[in-house]
């Protein structure tokens, strides 16, 4: 099996190749990348024989569409992915090669529910499965564990912390991106847009992340979740960039104008505000607290069972390379053993086996807390 790996000398690429090149079936993994200095690879990937590196540039059509064909599976990592997911699912959907992507933006997953690509990934045979990582990825895939165990599913929700220790790259310009303008969420049996960064709560996470202040974030789960778990009422996630300190100076340069995307006149030359706002996001943390190296999911369902009301939690806490790159590394493995038949755009909730996923995911060191809670009424 042979692998192509797009953003793959990014930090979540790298997650994803570690674990491949470990497994027996894979014969090659292919780092596509912009970016091709050998000296952005962790040791363990210059060493394996199985890697190698070429320059890819995801703009370039005609290019990737041949660097495609050469695999049996590409996976996009190149982010952000409201730029990137649907130009490489297109082009994976000329090659006729199986695509998985970590698409972490709601407007990518939107596209390629509604625009042609479903129907021509199905025709070609093809699967289009996207948000396979983190947060979509596992969660979407615990969510579908708990709603296996319930007559009905009333409620979802998601939270998520990112310390600023982990990021980079194009990391930051989602961690914006995210909270701009109105975002879905799925509130009474119904898609709604509310405004990015509202909604404010507290969250429980594991050890070292403890007590978190979450909102409103712009990610696909709204979207996808009710196509899949029927008669859900309420899909709501949130998150957050820790220390705090991160998400309040956001909010601010939010309300006050700093991460806008209309131009404005600076010394007679054009200057969107979102762009040079990003480009200060990389020195911005320098000399702050940038918290623990660490970041955490919550997963909380509500639903029925037997007349009774349950509730499920599960926490993951972990660094954020490997807890991105494993979830697309293992669905790459279903896909080519047949686990995934699902032809068309999907996201994991819509085809993964949360079982096998799961023992996987534990098999590679995974640790999953997990409450599980009944009330019912006394009859007499």
């Amino acid at each position: 099996m042979q692998v192509l790996v797009l953003g793959g000398t990014g930090g979540m690429g790298q997650g994803v190749a570690r674990d491949l090149i470990k497994q027996e079936q894979i014969k090659k993994v292919i780092l596509g990348d912009i970016l091709t200095d050998p000296g952005r690879l962790q040791d363990k990937l210059r060493a394996s024989e199985k890697i190698s590196l070429i320059k890819i540039d995801v703009n370039d059509h005609n290019g990737l569409v041949s660097a495609i064909r050469n695999a049996d599976v590409v996976i996009n990592c190149a982010g952000p992915f409201y730029k990137t997911a649907v130009i490489v699912a297109r082009a994976a959907v000329e090659a006729k090669v199986n695509y998985i992507d970590i698409c972490d933006d709601y407007e990518a997953t939107e596209i390629l529910f509604a625009s042609d690509i479903d129907k021509a990934a199905r025709e070609a045979g093809i699967t289009v499965l996207t948000g396979m990582g983190s947060d979509p990825g596992t969660n979407n895939v615990i969510v579908k564990w708990y709603a296996d165990q319930l007559d009905r599913v009333h409620e979802v929700a998601l939270f998520w912390v990112v310390s600023i220790a982990e990021l980079s790259g194009a990391a930051w310009d989602h961690g914006l991106h995210m909270t701009i303008g109105r975002i879905p969420q799925y509130l009474d049996g119904k898609l709604e847009y509310v405004e990015g960064g509202t909604g404010e709560e507290t969250a429980e996470f594991l050890e070292p992340l403890g007590t978190c202040r979450v909102r409103y974030v712009g990610h696909p789960q709204p979207l996808t979740i009710p196509r899949y778990i029927k008669g859900v009422k309420r899909v709501i996630i949130k998150g957050a960039l820790i220390p705090s300190w991160v998400d309040e100076l956001i909010r601010e340069q939010r309300e006050t104008g700093f991460l806008s995307q209309d131009p404005v006149d600076v010394k007679g030359t054009k200057v969107v505000p979102y762009d040079l706002t990003l480009q200060l996001w990389g020195a911005i943390p320098n000399n702050r607290d940038r918290g623990p190296q660490s970041s955490g999911l919550k997963v909380i369902v509500k639903g029925e069972r037997k007349g009774k009301q349950v509730t499920f939690t599960a926490d993951i806490v972990g660094r954020m390379a490997p807890g991105t790159g494993l979830p697309a590394s293992i669905a790459a493995l279903m896909l080519n053993t047949g686990d995934v038949t699902v032809k068309g755009v999907v996201a994991p909730e819509g085809c993964i086996d949360p079982g096998k996923f799961i023992a996987a995911l534990v098999k590679r060191g995974a640790k999953i807390h997990q409450t599980e809670t009944i009330k019912s009424m006394l009859v007499v």
